[in-house]
């Protein structure tokens, strides 16, 4: 099975910056230009971006969306973004921009049924976004927690035709301590064939993305271990691409 690789790129003021925890008082600014981050990811050998409006997911509305058009239109690979999307409307803008998929996270929580009628629509453009603290989702840029398991939402959304869900455990994102590679695991394993799920959060070392390429996870987002040159994007591209050789 292929393991695709995602380097990040969360955006807050405009900035590329990596939080702790999901604690916007914990940010730490690795690049004014999120657009040239982007372009030296693609030059890597990158198949996918991924990107987070940071600002959004706290406003609970797009707000550096113009930044991320002009991401979008520079690449040749394709772009998945989250952060405050909550209409049909913000969907449509970032498809019609030429973003390949749109994440879905909060809402997915507080608005099923407006969730399952976007992915009756919109198919596998779609993707969800489930942050889990302790099992449970949380929501609003990680601000809130809800009472509702991951496990639980993520079997529900499945059964609605969901294709792709990135799920980050939130105590390990940016920690740089290794990612929750047994929950992952389960709610791949609860997915089967009918969707993949991406990992994200923790990710320190190479080691991390070999032991995740004997899952069925398919795909891991990779942020700060890439900025803070724990290893190059080249070298997880690798890992990733001897995943598909298997």
């Amino acid at each position: 099975m292929g393991m695709t690789i995602y380097p990040a790129i969360d955006i807050l003021n405009g900035q590329c910056v990596r939080l702790e925890q999901g604690d916007y008082e914990k940010n730490t600014v690795y690049s004014h230009s999120p657009l040239q981050t982007a372009q030296s990811f693609q030059d890597a050998g990158a198949k996918w971006v991924h990107i987070v409006d940071l600002d959004g997911a706290k406003k609970k509305k797009p707000v550096n969306n113009q930044l991320i058009a002009e991401i979008a239109a520079k690449l040749t690979i394709p772009v998945q973004v989250g952060g405050g999307i909550r209409t049909e409307e913000d969907i449509a803008y970032y498809l019609n921009l030429g973003v390949k998929r749109v994440i879905l996270g909060s809402v997915a929580v507080n608005n099923l049924a407006f969730t399952k009628e976007m992915v009756k629509k919109y198919g596998e453009a779609i993707v969800i976004g489930l942050d889990a603290r302790d099992g449970l989702v949380a929501t609003e840029g990680w601000i809130e927690t809800s009472s509702v398991q991951a496990e639980e939402l993520a079997g529900t959304l499945l059964d609605s035709g969901v294709k792709t869900i990135v799920y980050t455990d939130i105590s390990k994102d940016g920690m740089l301590e290794g990612p929750n590679i047994a929950a992952c695991e389960k709610l791949a394993n609860v997915a089967g064939d009918r969707a993949q799920i991406i990992a994200s959060g923790g990710v320190s070392q190479l080691q991390d993305l070999e032991s995740i390429r004997h899952t069925t996870i398919s795909g891991v987002i990779v942020g700060k271990a890439l900025y803070a040159n724990r290893f190059s994007l080249e070298e997880a591209v690798k890992v990733g691409e001897e995943t598909n050789a298997n």
